[in-house]
């Protein structure tokens, strides 16, 4: 694996890499520019083309060409590595074992995938009926069909199967690449074709009946290629207005995700097919801490917003919500009257929590005790979510004034549920609060490494100093950048209050530990006694 990860690095400079996604200026012997994240405010971003790697100084990530694409991404090693390597032009299955099978299959996919492309459009080309649809119905211009890659599966039930053929695909290869249905046939018939773009790649399809039936969508099922939970419509084509304008509008349907980027919102994308999951969260949180739910206002849509929110919440994300449709059943309908409808509909957008509280109040008659009731009752489950107390306690007072009670009686109610809930077990994990700690020790560790390697400054003892060359590599970038000028005295005496700043941190980390300990039900006596020694202890250094 080491040799296939060194031959990708000599043929792909880290700099042409990185600057696929972040605009790079130079800097001396180094590259300079803003985080992809979004969280500086001066360009924090370094790239040192002679070591081959980068360090983000405002969100302490770093590394070399490989994770970075992982973390930009949101991919695994292997997806990276598959991804790079492709660049390269370098044939990972002369250096792999095992996996050099499920590798050159992969392969096969994607070129039946692209030939099955290239063969729909071409359909499309000599269909005037279904130009017709595509142009007149769908209102879809030359370039919209372009960019997308819009085709059409003729009806004849094994068309497609018969050119792949030609072309020298098996069986098997066809049913890899999600062509086939179970009888041996083309899975899509008598439809207009979206491909699932995976960066370059095709890895799928959805597909629109043009007249009347059912299914009125059919999606690739999961295959070698395509995973619908972690697959985002769209992204491919939104990702450089994700980055330069900072935020994204996940819409319910993939049509949606065409039509705005047409009507000029080309930060707009789908889950396809299927409900939002942590992945997909986790995946465009990597872009931008600004994500819009373009969600309906129905049952459905409401319950769709309270699990993203739950699923944002565990991860630190905020979310809004764009619902001013003026009368239009999704953000489709709305641009066909007018895409300036749909622009101002993104920007005014509202916080998720708000846009739900509103929808809690409009389903119950809040005249009564018991709709009251049943409105604290899901209000309260869903302020649990809100982990910022200067928001949760903006929310609180909200609706404690809805309810006609004080913030201390709904508190008071909280915390009956609060005793209830300590009967059940805890499934969530505050992953936010515990990234934000790690982070914070990541980054003074790092600074006193860096001292300590290029600085010559003798360290604390349990600080081991790592043997990886990256990571080496990338803390001389940091002592280059944060101490290259700083005097012998300087630097000691900026290592000792890193260092005194990482005990507190520790300490406060342990603190909590124990603390969570404390609140526990059935803690034995002595225990107890340990546990609250411990904490004094630990508070007074």
């Amino acid at each position: 694996m080491q040799d296939v990860k060194e031959e990708i690095k000599a043929r792909l400079p880290v700099e042409d890499v990185v600057s696929q996604y972040v605009e790079l200026k130079r800097a001396g012997r180094n590259f300079k520019g803003r985080s992809p994240w979004g969280v500086d405010k001066t360009p924090s971003f370094m790239v040192s083309p002679d070591k081959g790697i980068w360090h983000d100084f405002s969100a302490n990530k770093g590394g070399d060409i490989f994770t970075f694409v992982m973390e930009v991404e949101g991919i695994s090693f292997k997806e990276a590595l598959e991804k790079l390597a492709a660049q390269a032009g370098v044939d990972i299955s002369r250096y792999s074992g095992g996996d050099v099978e499920v590798t050159r299959r992969k392969a096969r996919a994607r070129e039946a995938l692209e030939l099955a492309t290239k063969f729909y459009q071409y359909c499309l080309s000599k269909s005037k009926s279904v130009q017709e649809y595509v142009f007149y119905k769908r209102n879809l211009n030359r370039g919209t069909v372009e960019e997308f890659r819009i085709g059409y599966a003729p009806r004849e039930g094994r068309v497609l199967r018969k050119f792949l053929t030609s072309r020298g695909f098996s069986e098997r290869e066809m049913n890899d690449a999600g062509l086939l249905n179970q009888y041996g046939g083309d899975m899509f018939r008598g439809r207009m074709m979206v491909p699932f773009i995976d960066g370059s790649s095709v890895i799928g399809f959805t597909a629109r009946v043009l007249d009347k039936g059912e299914p009125k969508y059919l999606n690739t099922s999961d295959t070698l290629l395509f995973n619908k939970s972690r697959f985002a419509f769209g992204l491919a084509q939104a990702k450089e207005a994700i980055r330069r304008d900072g935020f994204v509008v996940i819409v319910e349907g993939n049509m949606d995700v065409i039509s705005s980027h047409q009507a000029g919102v080309k930060q707009a994308v789908a889950t396809s097919g299927t409900a939002m999951t942590e992945q997909h969260l986790k995946m465009l949180s990597k872009l931008t801490n600004d994500i819009r739910l373009a969600y309906d206002g129905d049952d459905a849509g409401v319950r769709a917003a309270e699990r993203a929110i739950m699923m944002a919440g565990d991860l630190g994300i905020n979310l809004t919500i764009i619902s001013d449709y003026q009368g239009a059943k999704d953000p489709d309908e709305l641009i066909q009257r007018g895409s300036e409808l749909w622009k101002k509909a993104v920007e005014t957008r509202i916080p998720a929590v708000e846009w739900l509280l509103d929808k809690y109040e409009e389903k119950v008659d809040m005249t009564s005790a018991f709709g009251k009731k049943q409105y604290s009752d899901v209000a309260l489950k869903l302020l649990d979510y809100v982990k910022d107390k200067i928001e949760r306690a903006h929310y609180e007072e909200l609706v404690a004034r809805r309810l006609g009670v004080s913030r201390e009686d709904l508190r008071g109610k909280e915390g009956d549920l609060e005793r209830k809930m300590r009967e059940k077990p805890k499934r969530r994990l505050k992953k936010a609060k515990t990234e934000a700690k790690n982070d914070t020790l990541a980054k003074l560790e790092d600074a006193i490494l860096a001292i300590m390697v290029y600085g010559g400054i003798s360290g604390p003892e349990e600080i081991e100093v790592p043997e990886d060359e990256t990571k080496l590599a990338e803390l001389e970038m940091i002592f280059d950048e944060m101490y290259k000028n700083f005097k012998k005295n300087d630097l000691e005496r900026e290592l000792r209050e890193l260092y005194g700043r990482l005990k507190k941190e520790l300490n406060k980390n342990e603190i909590e530990k124990l603390g969570a300990e404390l609140e526990s039900e059935n803690l034995d006596p002595e225990r107890e006694k340990e546990i609250l020694r411990k904490i004094t202890e630990l508070s007074k250094t």
